[in-house]
């Protein structure tokens, strides 16, 4: 069963939006390395398919090949606690009650 969203309010809204800054980085990185989208694919090990969904913001790109172009790109990808201050703990624990 494939869920619906994240069950916060904006939570969909707020992958989008993280998804397109993702891709903007991406790209800019990209551009201001001088590389094309085919050197970076091959360099990456992913296909130009790929790179043009993850620069161009689609929220659902495999995290693996996501590392593989970050790495390429010399950037990483930091998580911290978001505005909510919701851990993926806290949600189990109010599931389980």
């Amino acid at each position: 069963m494939r869920s619906k969203g994240s069950g916060s309010p904006g939570g969909a809204s707020a992958g989008r939006d993280a998804a397109r800054a993702l891709g903007e980085a991406v790209r800019a990185r990209r551009r201001a390395l001088g590389l094309d989208q085919l050197v970076l694919c091959d360099l990456a090990g992913v296909g130009p398919a790929f790179l043009y969904s993850l620069e161009h913001g689609k929220p659902t790109v495999r995290i693996d090949k996501v590392l593989a172009v970050l790495a390429v790109l010399g950037l990483e990808l930091h998580v911290r606690p978001g505005r909510e201050g919701v851990s993926v703990d806290q949600r189990a624990q109010d599931g389980a009650q």
